[in-house]
C-alpha cells in the first residue's frame, strides 16, 4: 500500500477525500475512473504539469516524488496510482471494481503490476511524439528541480528530455518493443474476455485504459490490436470515461 508520511502536514488535517492529479496524466486518469465508478464524492486539487505547479516544496512535502496523483483521505496520504484505486475498492466496496472470482482477481491484479512496471516507458513514448519539447526545462528549472527530486530514474528522464538532443534513439525503441509487446498481449487476452481480468468491468481495464487513451494520443500504432478497438469503445461507452476522462485532458492533447 502506498501510504507515505507527508512532510507538509497541512494535509494531515484534510477531511473526506483529496485528489492531487493533472488532467493529461494516465495515472490521474486512473483514479479519476475509479471515484466515478463509486460514486464518491471528492475535492479536486488540479496542478498544471505544462507549467510545473507539482514542483514546489509544498507538494514534495506531500508527493516525494512530485508526481501526480495523490489521494488524501482523511488526512491519510496514498500514492502510486495503482495501490490508490486498491486501497479506494477496499475501503469503498460497493460497487466492486475486482472479479469475485480468487483466480481472476490475481489476473486482474497482474495487469495492473504490468501497468506500473511500464510506466517509464509509457512516458518515454509520450515524450517522444507528444509533449517532450513544450516539457523540457531550462537550466534553472533543471536546477530548481534537483533541489527538490530524489529518484535517480525521473532525475536522468528529465534530464535527458531536456537537453538538446532531447530523449535518445534507444531509449525510444526499446520504449516501443515493450509497449508493442504489451498491447499484443492485451490484445490476445481481450481475445477471450470482454474485459482484461475476465467478464466483469475491473480494476484492471481502469489501470489499462488510460494507458491506451495517453499513448493514441501521441499516434502509438494501434492498428494490429483490434480486439484493443473493441475493449476501449466498450470503456468509452462508460460514464466515468467522459467524466475522468474527457472532461479533464487538455482538447490540444486528445485524440478520438
Amino acid at each position: 500500500m502506498g501510504v507515505v508520511t507527508p512532510t507538509n502536514k497541512d494535509v494531515e488535517q484534510l477531511e473526506g477525500l483529496h485528489l492531487y492529479h493533472g488532467g493529461q496524466s494516465n495515472c490521474s486518469m486512473r483514479v479519476r475512473m475509479t471515484l466515478e465508478e463509486k460514486g464518491l464524492p471528492w475535492t479536486s486539487h488540479h496542478l498544471d504539469l505544462r507549467t510545473a505547479e507539482n514542483v514546489t516544496p509544498e507538494y514534495f512535502g506531500i508527493h516525494p516524488k512530485g508526481l501526480v496523483p495523490t489521494l488524501v483521505h482523511d488526512g491519510i496520504v496514498i500514492i502510486e496510482s495503482t495501490d490508490i484505486i486498491d486501497y479506494l475498492d477496499e475501503t469503498f466496496q460497493h460497487p466492486p471494481l475486482r472479479p469475485a472470482d480468487e483466480t481472476e482477481q490475481q489476473k486482474m491484479l497482474a495487469w495492473m503490476r504490468l501497468a506500473a512496471d511500464n510506466h517509464i516507458h509509457v512516458k518515454t513514448y509520450m515524450f517522444a511524439h507528444q509533449i517532450g519539447k513544450r516539457m523540457a526545462k531550462t537550466e534553472s528549472q533543471l536546477a530548481a528541480y534537483r533541489e527538490l527530486q530524489r529518484n535517480e530514474e525521473l532525475l536522468a528522464f528529465h534530464a535527458e528530455n531536456s537537453s538538446a538532443a532531447g530523449l535518445s534513439r534507444e531509449r525510444l525503441a526499446k520504449s516501443t518493443e515493450v509497449l508493442k509487446a504489451c498491447f499484443a498481449r492485451l490484445d490476445r487476452e481481450l481475445s477471450e474476455h470482454k474485459w482484461l481480468a475476465g467478464d466483469s468491468f475491473s480494476l484492471a481495464d481502469i489501470t489499462w485504459v488510460p494507458l491506451y487513451v495517453t499513448l493514441n494520443n501521441a499516434k502509438f500504432p494501434f492498428d494490429a490490436y483490434s480486439n484493443v478497438f473493441r475493449w476501449k469503445d466498450a470503456v468509452r461507452e462508460r460514464p466515468s470515461f467522459q467524466k475522468a476522462v474527457l472532461d479533464w485532458v487538455p482538447k490540444d492533447l486528445i485524440r478520438d
